[in-house]
């Protein structure tokens, strides 16, 4: 029960080609491609409208953290 061997595999690959042809299979990976692509460019563009905004936000909470350290061993009085 090792693994497919390359044959098995080279059999899948032949049956895939057979039921779907070699053009929709070009075309379903140009589209999948181009999801991905997409998908990436729509990351890196939510990303870079952030730091604009919230760049004086996280300096003042830094800033913030510097003058005013949080006691952890503080109690909660009762």
């Amino acid at each position: 029960m090792g693994g497919l061997s390359i044959w098995h595999w080279l059999v899948v690959l032949l049956v895939v080609v057979l039921i779907f042809g070699t053009k929709k299979l070009r075309n379903m990976g140009s589209d999948l491609g181009g999801a991905v692509k997409g998908f990436k460019e729509g990351l890196r563009d939510g990303n870079e409208d952030k730091p604009a905004e919230a760049q004086p936000q996280v300096e003042a909470a830094q800033r913030s953290a510097e003058q005013y350290p949080i006691d952890v061993s503080a109690r909660e009085k009762r």
